[in-house]
């Protein structure tokens, strides 16, 4: 197929409101997708320009600095009731996503490098995807680090940090990279080197975050990307519900490995 407005240029995407295939330079990114410069200058709700500001993002970033001031403040008492082990799922649940807010009280480039990543993400996607969608997207994503961490890691190990949403984000980005058409390379290289440095001994990194957040995040982002028309939103909501509870299919299918620990 080829871009309506050039001729000469080939391309796979389509404006989401009159269809007409647009090559990269033709594309005007929306919420749900991507629309050609005449359907782009009608104002509609879900356009980038009527909210590009990623507040969400930022409440995100002031929430998790917070808390990380509460673990000095309390003297490590608040990371204890937030932290994640396996062995503390079926007592305590929510940890797998509450731990996604905490971060080493010994490094502070453990919760520097975090959130300077989740902005540099969350100000792209945030304002492509929605507020919704972009925080369901990172919720998940810590999520499904912690699924990953439950069914792969050692069951009295305790993990904290917000890598997983992270991953999450950075795996959504190359899904609608691709999804639009646009090259993804650079991206694909940047989570291979972030992979690569979860495995070096020393760095005492949880890689089954990583990657957990990493699939979690690529797959709402995936259901995103295909169901970008606005008679999608039921559909949309089904494929994000059915990986929410695939993941926690597989929670309760981990704890029922965990060894059982008499008193």
């Amino acid at each position: 197929m080829r871009c309506y407005r050039h001729p000469d240029r080939e391309t796979g995407v389509s404006c989401q409101r009159c269809d007409r295939y647009i090559c990269h330079e033709c594309q005007l990114p929306n919420a749900v997708g991507v629309l050609c410069p005449e359907d782009g200058r009608v104002p509609v709700a879900t356009r980038i320009k009527n909210d590009s500001r990623a507040t969400v993002t930022v409440g995100l970033i002031a929430l998790t600095v917070l808390v990380y001031a509460g673990q000095w403040v309390t003297n490590g008492a608040l990371t204890n009731s937030l932290v994640y082990a396996p062995l503390l799922t079926k007592s305590e649940p929510w940890r797998m996503v509450t731990s996604g807010f905490l971060h080493s009280e010994n490094s502070f480039m453990h919760i520097a490098l975090n959130m300077y990543s989740l902005y540099i993400f969350g100000s792209v996607l945030e304002p492509l995807l929605g507020k919704l969608r972009f925080l369901a997207l990172y919720l998940v994503a810590i999520f499904g680090g912690s699924v990953a961490v439950l069914l792969l890691e050692n069951p009295i190990t305790m993990v904290l940090g917000a890598s997983g949403g992270v991953f999450g984000l950075m795996g959504a980005y190359f899904v609608i990279l691709r999804s639009l058409g646009q090259r993804s390379g650079q991206m694909t290289a940047i989570i291979a080197i972030n992979l690569v440095i979860g495995f070096v001994p020393g760095f005492n990194i949880s890689w089954q975050a990583h990657v957990g957040g990493l699939v979690a995040g690529g797959l709402v982002a995936l259901a995103f990307a295909n169901t970008r028309a606005a008679k999608d939103a039921k559909k949309q909501r089904l494929y994000v519900g059915g990986i929410i509870v695939g993941l926690l299919a597989l929670t309760v299918f981990g704890a029922s490995l965990l060894p059982v620990i008499g008193w």
